[in-house]
C-alpha cells in the first residue's frame, strides 16, 4: 500500500456512500464491505500518508496516521444517545492533528467527504474545560487576542462562506460584556474551513494540491493554537 501513489478518491467512493443512505444498516454493509476497504479506506490511507508528509511545512509535528481511530474516523456511529439509530455514517472524515494531547483536544486539519460535498477545514471543534479556560486567557490578552482577531478576519476572506464554532449565548463570567473581544470569548471551539459542493480534481492527483491550498489558509489559527496548547 504504501508504494502506491495516492491518484484520487474514485467516484465510487461517493457511490458508496449514496448507496449507504440508502441502505443503511449491518446486513448492506456487510456485503458491501468489500467496495469500503477498496473505494473509501484504501484512498483515504494513501491521502493521509501524502497530505502528511505535505503538511509538515506548516506542521512540523504533524501526526498523520492511515489507522481507524488515529486520522480516520471510524464509520461506525454511537447510537447509545442519539434519536438516529442508523449504524453507519454517510461521510469519510479525516483528521491530522499536532500536539501531545488527546487528538481531538488538539489543533488539526480536518476532511471531510460526502456525496454532495466536501469540507476542508481545521481547528480545535470542542475546547475541554481546561483548554477553553486557557483560550479564554489568550483572548483576554490584548496581544494575542488581536493577533487572533486579524488570523480569523484573514481567514474569512480567505473562506467565502467560512464556518466557525458555535457560541455560548453570553459572555462567561469573569469577564466584562463590552470586553473588546467579547464575541470571541463566547466560542465554544474555534475553527475555520469551508463546505463546497465535490470538485472534480477529488477524483484525481490534483486533490492534493486542492485540498493542501485550503490547508494553507488554516495554518495561522493552527500556529495560534498549537502555542495555547
Amino acid at each position: 500500500m504504501t508504494a502506491t501513489r495516492f491518484k484520487g478518491f474514485p467516484r465510487e467512493c461517493l457511490r458508496f456512500f449514496e448507496q449507504l443512505s440508502k441502505n443503511n444498516n449491518r446486513k448492506w454493509f456487510e456485503a458491501h464491505r468489500g467496495d469500503y476497504e477498496a473505494f473509501v479506506l484504501d484512498p483515504a490511507r494513501l491521502f493521509i500518508s501524502a497530505m502528511g508528509e505535505r503538511l509538515r511545512a506548516i506542521a512540523p509535528k504533524i501526526v498523520a496516521d492511515p489507522r481507524i481511530d488515529k486520522s480516520i474516523f471510524r464509520i461506525h456511529r454511537d447510537t447509545r444517545f442519539s434519536k438516529d439509530k442508523n449504524p453507519y455514517k454517510t461521510h469519510l472524515a479525516i483528521f491530522m492533528w499536532e500536539g501531545r494531547g488527546k487528538k481531538l483536544d488538539c489543533p488539526g486539519f480536518y476532511f471531510h467527504l460526502e456525496p454532495n460535498s466536501l469540507i476542508i477545514g481545521g481547528g480545535i471543534y470542542i475546547f475541554n474545560k481546561d483548554l477553553l479556560a486557557t483560550y479564554r486567557t489568550a483572548v483576554d490578552d490584548k496581544r494575542r487576542g488581536c493577533d487572533l482577531e486579524k488570523i480569523l478576519g484573514t481567514a474569512n476572506r480567505h473562506f467565502p462562506e467560512p464556518m466557525h464554532s458555535d457560541l455560548y449565548k453570553k459572555v462567561p463570567r469573569g469577564f466584562s460584556p463590552d470586553h473588546p473581544r467579547a464575541e470571541l470569548l463566547k466560542y465554544k471551539g474555534l475553527t475555520v474551513g469551508e463546505e463546497t459542493p465535490v470538485p472534480a480534481s477529488i477524483h484525481s492527483a490534483r486533490c492534493l494540491d486542492y485540498v493542501y491550498k485550503r490547508f494553507e489558509k488554516v495554518a495561522a489559527l493552527h500556529r495560534w493554537l498549537r502555542k495555547m496548547v
